[in-house]
């Protein structure tokens, strides 16, 4: 029996495929929450779930991304972006930015993706939400320094974000 969908991930053709089901999961839980699509914020997180998957996927990061060009060393711009096309009513999205997670046994999601909302519907979409209880599949996250608000949906193996802003690089 497999515990995760795509874990643990050897290859750059099995991180594509995670990326991919992650923009469309994703994607479909922006919809559920907000019944519409919002942009994305350009970077897109895989997990990892074992030792040996995280030395593989930091290798392949290392590789595809430039190392001089991040947010806060989590976030790494991508050599070449990865452009996900629009298929079956979900839109396209272009991703600048990796990031690999490391093994944490309470994070059993394939990854995640950030979108964005205007400042003053995020503003809104706040004061609205708190820290312990999703609201309609929402709740602010837990690093309020970050000003994020989190997706979830007890049905999704993918989590989301929602941010006011871009995030801003160091080069």
């Amino acid at each position: 029996m497999k515990l995760y969908r795509f874990s643990p991930i050897a290859s750059e053709a099995e991180l594509y495929d995670a990326i991919k089901y992650l923009h469309v999961a994703c994607h479909k839980l922006c919809l559920r929450t907000f019944g519409r699509y919002l942009p994305v914020r350009g970077n897109i997180g895989i997990f990892a779930h074992y030792e040996d998957e995280l030395a593989c996927l930091t290798s392949l990061r290392e590789r595809l991304t430039d190392q001089d060009a991040h947010y806060k060393h989590k976030y790494f711009r991508l050599h070449e972006p990865i452009v996900v096309p629009p298929a079956h009513g979900v839109p396209g999205a272009t991703y600048t930015l990796l990031y690999i997670r490391r093994v944490d046994p309470y994070r059993s999601q394939v990854g995640d993706i950030d979108f964005i909302l205007p400042p003053e519907e995020h503003q809104a979409l706040k004061g609205t939400l708190n820290l312990d209880t999703f609201v309609n599949g929402a709740r602010l996250f837990g690093r309020p320094e970050e000003n994020i608000i989190e997706l979830w949906d007890s049905d999704t193996d993918a989590a989301a974000y929602v941010a006011a802003k871009p995030l801003p690089l160091t080069t």
